[in-house]
């Protein structure tokens, strides 16, 4: 989402090539104006971006380093609010909450990864299906509690406050409740009538608006309309990881007043992350975001993991075995682009890896057919496949001698990375982290 802002922003950066030029700032100062209104960021919160920055250089001086700091103090002060960001708890359980949002926000599919998000948390979680309206809302919430493991609260009721009334009788042994509200196309009173029905009978902790990011300043003005009618303490933005402009994570939380609580990263359901404001900067400046990916990581490795594949960086060590379930944990990560645009430095591939399918990619496929044809110690020792290896190798994986190559190629350029990735500090440092995350999941 933020791939045209993040590479705008690092124009800006080159504007300035000297110290002490004030007319290198003036400059700068005025294509970034053009970067944030390119990107449909909202004309008051543009005007506040470039009233911060320029006044940082009162008292600093001109330079790259710090017009580098001064946009990310400003851009901070923007997405920073007083209230909180991810998820809260209410203190007498359960914590209920309503998904409102036009139809076609991502809404349903939200509420499950919200729900998946939780359930690693070791929450015990009910998704109750509110949204009579869309046929096929209950059916796809039913199928999404299911493939998560999630239950999914289940009424003959055809009307929304019966069932939201009855899924309050069964839900007391529940520490989350998530009620999935109907959508509209547009807003209407019928819908906002039901809301605040709902709203009424439940007292949810937290009331979260879902919103599309291809929806630009439409979205907020739909949000803000929500936020008057019915009174909402967080949004969710869907689709982030799509070819938006991404005016709308940096306007949302400054016109309306409500935090960006989550961002919704991909299609897949563990596509959910809490939104920070300082990692979210740290990715738009290039930086990307370890913390967020040592988290992610952490979620899906066991503590055994962990430690092995620290001893494995620190020695530079990479079989094909470790590749393999290398690729599995990622996975489970999330969407390639995600994880890419966490890593500092690689943030702009990002987007040419965003329809990439670890499940369904041929590459992946071979290598894996690959694999099951090697024996033990040809997996552990990959430099021991000679010619007759590999012929036997593509024989038996039903591939051609040319795919074994380039399998193995693939490999060795991971293998060399790792090896490059142990010698610096950041590798360390990422694996310590990993290791405290799985010390606080105890």
């Amino acid at each position: 989402m933020f791939d045209t802002l993040g590479s705008g922003f690092r124009t800006v950066l080159n504007k300035i090539r000297f110290s002490d030029d004030s007319k290198a700032l003036d400059k700068a100062l005025d294509e970034l104006k053009k970067t944030l209104l390119k990107n449909d960021v909202y004309h008051k919160t543009t005007k506040e971006i470039l009233a911060q920055t320029k006044d940082y250089f009162k008292t600093n001086p001109i330079g790259k380093e710090n017009f580098l700091k001064a946009l990310s103090l400003s851009l901070e002060s923007i997405l920073k609010t007083n209230l909180n960001y991810g998820f809260s708890y209410s203190s007498v359980p359960p914590t209920c909450v309503l998904m409102t949002g036009l139809q076609g926000s991502g809404k349903t599919t939200t509420s499950a990864k919200l729900a998946l998000y939780l359930k690693g948390k070791n929450k015990k979680v009910l998704l109750v299906p509110c949204d009579l309206q869309r046929l096929a809302a209950v059916t796809q919430l039913k199928t999404l509690g299911e493939s998560i493991e999630v239950d999914v609260f289940d009424s003959q009721s055809t009307k929304p406050l019966e069932v939201a009334k009855e899924a309050l009788k069964v839900g007391k042994n529940y520490d989350v409740l998530i009620f999935d509200t109907a959508g509209r196309l547009a807003i209407d009173e019928a819908l906002m009538d039901e809301l605040d029905s709902i709203k009424k009978l439940v007292k949810p902790h937290d009331i979260f608006y879902v919103a599309d990011s291809l929806s630009g300043q439409d979205g907020v003005r739909s949000a803000s309309t929500f936020n008057e009618k019915i009174g909402i303490s967080g949004v969710i933005l869907t689709k982030f990881d799509s070819d938006s402009k991404g005016g709308i994570a940096l306007s949302i939380a400054y016109q309306i007043g409500v935090p960006l609580r989550f961002i919704g990263v991909g299609e897949k359901l563990p596509d959910l992350e809490v939104f920070l404001p300082d990692r979210i900067i740290s990715r738009l400046m290039g930086a990307g975001d370890i913390q967020t990916l040592a988290e992610k990581t952490a979620s899906v490795m066991s503590d055994k993991e962990v430690k092995d594949i620290q001893k494995k960086i620190k020695k530079g060590s990479f079989t094909i075995e470790d590749f393999i379930a290398q690729i599995e944990n990622v996975k489970k990560i999330g969407s390639m682009s995600s994880i890419v645009g966490m890593i500092p430095g690689l943030g702009n591939m990002a987007s040419n890896l965003k329809n990439m399918d670890l499940d369904n990619s041929e590459e992946i496929k071979n290598i894996k057919c690959m694999v099951n044809s090697m024996t033990k110690k040809e997996r552990l020792d990959p430099s021991i496949l000679n010619g007759s290896r590999r012929k036997r190798i593509a024989k038996g994986s039903g591939l051609e001698v040319s795919d074994i190559n380039r399998a193995l190629k693939q490999f060795d350029m991971a293998a060399k990375m790792a090896k490059q990735f142990s010698g610096k500090k950041g590798a360390s440092d990422f694996m310590s982290m990993l290791g405290q995350m799985k010390a606080q999941r105890r």
